[in-house]
C-alpha cells in the first residue's frame, strides 16, 4: 500500500467516525455490493476475448463487411 493510499484510508476512517451505526452497516453492504460487482464485470470483459467463432477465413469476412456497407450521397446544406 502507497503512501497515497494510506492517506486516503486516513481520510475516509476520519469521515467515518461521524457515522452512526446503521450508516456504517449500510456503508459495509454498499462497499461489499461494490466489490464482487467489479469481479464479475472483470470476468465478462476476460470473458469476452476470442468469443468470435467462424469457418470464414480474415479475407472472406472483411469483403462480406465491405460489400453490406451502405452509403447515402447526401448533400449537407449551411
Amino acid at each position: 500500500m502507497t503512501v497515497t493510499d494510506k492517506n486516503i484510508l486516513e481520510t475516509y476512517s476520519g469521515l467515518f467516525e461521524g457515522l452512526s451505526f446503521s450508516n456504517k452497516i449500510e456503508l459495509i453492504e454498499r462497499l461489499t455490493k461494490s466489490i464482487k460487482g467489479n469481479k464479475s464485470k472483470e470476468n465478462n470483459f476476460y470473458k469476452s476475448f476470442g468469443a468470435f467463432a467462424s469457418e470464414k477465413s480474415a479475407e472472406e469476412i472483411v469483403s462480406e463487411i465491405k460489400s453490406n456497407r451502405n452509403f447515402k450521397n447526401k448533400e449537407i446544406k449551411f
